[in-house]
Parts: structure tokens; sequence; C-alpha cells
């Protein structure tokens, strides 16, 4: 773990460099509190921190305050090191965002308990965010593709809705089905209409933009949202899907499955249009490309 020590004594900083290496950490130093403070607003800073408390310029409860007042989402354990030892420098210390104090002159041993304490409340808060994101991901994302779930490409469509009619610009949107997807299932079994799916997923996903977006709408259909995209750009993303999906039959153990999938886009600008008007609009197209034979895609233009 990464431990920044501040200290304007070079005596004093290169003592607790010395120990913290001897311990296993990787150590930054900082001359004064301007210093840490600029290594503090780099990307993947240190997370512990010890700080000495008198320093020119900066001082250390001035460091820790102005930390904890950046909102800085990454949780730093700072420890204040002082020759302060009245209960009121200490309350004073810790009000300032501290989360430990160590006494000068220390017994090295009481300074690796407390690192070791500020590194095991780093490892769990970073177990936590990671397990938060973990949730998020899965509250957001089909659990089998991988892409956006029913309830998230909606939300999605909303914001991006609300983006066109604030901005000007033109939304598309294309509603894509399997075909005979049933048929799948029925021949090859429903852990090979899985892999379709995953396959299906994953060449649509390559086939659009960074920020276009993509959800399975239900079964086997995808929502594509793409923003600021007109009727010919609109149309070019869709032949890239139809080629991208049939040109290559998707691979289930030693079967080959053909795959071919319709297409219904709808495009315009969005002038108070309601969100089921627009999911409806694809929808219709998508029937239209269904009816007229598959494997081919249909406009509705609003």
């Amino acid at each position: 773990m990464r431990a920044l020590i501040a200290d304007d004594d070079q005596i004093s900083r290169k003592v607790v460099v010395a120990l913290l290496s001897k311990w296993g950490y990787e150590v930054v130093e900082a001359e004064d509190g301007e210093h840490a403070w600029r290594i503090l607003q780099e990307e993947n800073s240190p997370g512990l921190v010890v700080v000495d408390w008198m320093m020119p310029g900066l001082d250390g409860p001035e460091l820790c305050r102005r930390l904890r007042e950046s909102g800085d989402q990454n949780y730093h354990y700072i420890i204040l090191l002082t020759s302060r030892n009245s209960k009121e420098d200490i309350i004073g210390g810790l009000n300032a965002g501290a989360d430990d104090y160590i006494t000068k002159p220390f017994l090295s041993q009481e300074l690796e308990v407390r690192l070791r304490t500020g590194k095991r409340i780093l490892e769990l808060q970073q177990s936590l965010q990671e397990t938060l994101e973990i949730q998020s991901y899965q509250a957001q994302h089909d659990p089998l593709t991988g892409v956006l779930n029913h309830g998230e490409i909606l939300r999605v469509l909303e914001m991006e809705v609300n983006r066109a009619e604030r901005e000007n610009t033109s939304l598309a949107v294309i509603m894509g089905d399997i075909d005979h997807f049933k048929k799948v299932n029925d021949t090859f079994g429903h852990v090979a209409g899985d892999a379709v799916l995953i396959e299906v997923a994953r060449r649509i996903k390559e086939s659009i933009r960074p920020y276009d977006a993509i959800g399975r709408y239900g079964g086997e259909e995808f929502l594509l949202v793409l923003p600021g995209c007109g009727i010919d750009e609109c149309s070019q993303v869709a032949n890239r899907i139809l080629n991208v999906i049939q040109e290559q039959p998707v691979q289930f153990k030693d079967k080959s499955i053909a795959v071919t999938i319709s297409l219904g886009l709808t495009c315009k600008k969005i002038e108070h249009t309601e969100l089921t008007d627009i999911v409806q609009a694809a929808d219709y197209a998508l029937y239209q490309a269904k009816q007229n034979g598959r494997n081919r895609f249909e406009i509705t233009v609003n």
C-alpha cells in the first residue's frame, strides 16, 4: 500500500520513511503541506497519509480540513504527528479531519500498529466500494448478455429524449428482434439459445458508437438508442448490424447456428414526444420488417 509522509523537517521525515519502507509500504515524500496537497490531488494518490502538525504555509490540521472539504471520492486515512498532547489540541486535530494522531516522540511499534489499523480500514472501504459497484452494475445490466436491462435502457432513452429536446437535435431508436428465435431453442436447446443471445448482443454492441446505448428489451428483443443520429446514419448502423449478424453463424459446441435479425427504426427531432410513442414507433417498424420477410429493417419517420 502507498503512504504519504509530509514533514518539513528532513531528518524526521527520513526516519519515518525508513520505518514505513521497512514495513513494506511504498512511500511518497512531501517536504511541506502545499507539496502534500498537490500530491493528494493526483489520481491514485496514497491512501495512507502521515502528516506533521507544524509545517510552514499549510500545516497538518489545515491540510486535513482542505482534503475533507474537497469532496474527494477516494478516502484518505490521515495520521497527525504532533508534539502537542493537550486534549484540546487532540480534539482540534481530529475535528479538522484527522483519523488518528501520534504524539512525539513516539515508539516505532505504536506507529506501525496505527498504520496497520489505517490500512485495514482502507482495505475494508475499498472492498465495500467494489461491492457497491458490483451491485450497481447488476442493477443496471442484463445478467445474461451484459447489455443494459429493460429498465435501464428506458432510463437512458428518457435522458436522451430530454437532451434532444433541450438541444433541438435528432434521436434515433432501433428495436431489434432475432428471427425465428423459438426455432433455435426448439432445435438446439435453451443453452444454445442463450449463446445466441450473448453473441448477438456482442456483435450489435461492436457495431454502434461508444456513446450509443443497447439494452435487452425483453426475450430476444434489443433496444438501441442513438443520440444525434439522422435517418441516413441510422440506416447505415442498421445495415451494419444486419451484416455482422448474418455473415457468421454462431458457434455452439460443434453446431453452427445461422442467425438473422429484423430491425425497426424511428428517427426524428424530439418535440415533446412521449417515451411510449417513440418505442411504439420503433416497434411498429419492426413489425413491418417481420411482415416484409425478416432479416431487414424498416423505418418509421415522425
